[in-house]
């Protein structure tokens, strides 16, 4: 980190975020737009009150169930959420048996090998995405994130995915995967495409998302699958808005 900030300082948490972020764009994994995306985020923060809704936490529980209920599941990692929560994320994948796969909206080899090896300095074992050979398209995308791993997110049943691109996440779902989004802005169009979208930041998503698997890890099939059929997503969002409306 550059600057050392007073853990007193009022805006402490989000100060060390930029700094990570930053630090990220040193190392070549995250692009300036993906600072542009942060800052995006952040305003939806502020209105949160920089803390997880019990809104967002409820979508938390639906997500890990669903992961722990899939049989091939897969949290896709770029820039940011590599320099933000790398651990976090290599130590939900353990957990809930999902692999992780390396996924640009930016494309370069370059950027792709140095996120991988901040995945597997975390113990990470296998990193899907980097094999040119295994690259598939998903139609109708135009961008460069139509390019998945076609062991990795084409084959998947359930799709974790953070900082997500609209047009992808809406390609997703109508071939048939289920959809799991962290998204803090809940009127975009990877919020409102995905099953189930945790309008949170996922500096706090993620490790609450561990705890939640750690305590559900060995539930039973039916507990699980209640929880998901008792959620409503679009309910859940608009909640979530409201809270945001009296934020203002």
């Amino acid at each position: 980190m550059r600057h050392r900030i007073p853990p007193t300082h009022p805006r402490a948490k989000s100060l060390i975020i930029r700094e990570k972020l930053v630090g990220g764009f040193s190392k070549g994994i995250v692009v300036p737009e993906g600072l542009i995306a942060h800052g995006r985020g952040e305003a939806f923060d502020y209105l949160l009150g920089e803390k997880t809704t019990k809104y967002a936490y409820e979508a938390e529980i639906v997500a890990v169930c669903s992961l722990l209920l899939s049989n091939k599941s897969i949290i896709s990692v770029n820039g940011n959420t590599a320099a933000l929560c790398a651990k976090e994320l290599v130590n939900l994948g353990n957990i809930t048996k999902s692999k992780i796969e390396v996924n640009l909206f930016h494309k370069s080899m370059a950027r792709s090998k140095a996120i991988a090896r901040i995945l597997k300095k975390e113990n990470l074992g296998e990193v899907l995405g980097l094999n040119t050979k295994s690259r598939t398209a998903i139609k109708g995308i135009s961008s460069n994130r139509k390019y998945v791993d076609k062991n990795g997110i084409m084959t998947s049943d359930t799709v974790l995915v953070a900082l997500e691109d609209g047009d992808r996440t809406e390609s997703l779902v109508k071939i048939g995967k289920n959809v799991i989004s962290i998204d803090l802005n809940p009127l975009s169009r990877t919020a409102i495409a995905s099953n189930v979208t945790i309008v949170d930041n996922i500096v706090r998503a993620i490790p609450n998302m561990i705890k939640i698997s750690r305590e559900l890890v060995n539930s039973d099939r039916s507990y699980l699958l209640r929880q998901i059929k008792n959620f409503d997503n679009i309910q859940n969002m608009n909640k979530s808005l409201k809270m945001m409306r009296r934020g203002i």
